[in-house]
């Protein structure tokens, strides 16, 4: 049997840092986006409910798929355990964001 691959995701969406959890990552067919499938939640225990969690699962709910710009994108990495999925605010200067940027450099020059 395979092993199972669990990735983190941190990104930056409205000024906070989001932190989730799946199961499939790519490149995606959308130019300039990562696509993130199978988001995975903490189902551990139904008692216990974490309000940080409950909200992005909230965010989240229904969705099959998600495309994140790659700008927005601070970290992947792949891990062995799932942890929490959370939200934090952005540190420094809430009131700056990120200049867009093209991902490519167009051609220079008109060729004939």
């Amino acid at each position: 049997m395979a092993a199972s691959h669990i990735f983190r995701i941190m990104f930056v969406n409205q000024g906070k840092v989001y932190e989730v959890y799946a199961r499939k990552v790519g490149h995606g067919d959308l130019f300039g986006f990562i696509e993130v499938e199978e988001l995975v939640f903490g189902e551990r225990s139904s008692v216990v409910l974490d309000p940080a969690e409950e909200r992005i699962k909230g965010e989240f709910a229904g969705v099959k798929r998600t495309f994140l710009p790659l700008h927005s994108v601070l970290r992947i990495d792949e891990v062995k355990k799932q942890g929490v999925s959370k939200i934090t605010t952005l540190e420094g200067g809430a009131n700056v964001s990120q200049f867009p940027m093209p991902l490519f450099s167009p051609p220079t020059g008109e060729k004939k």
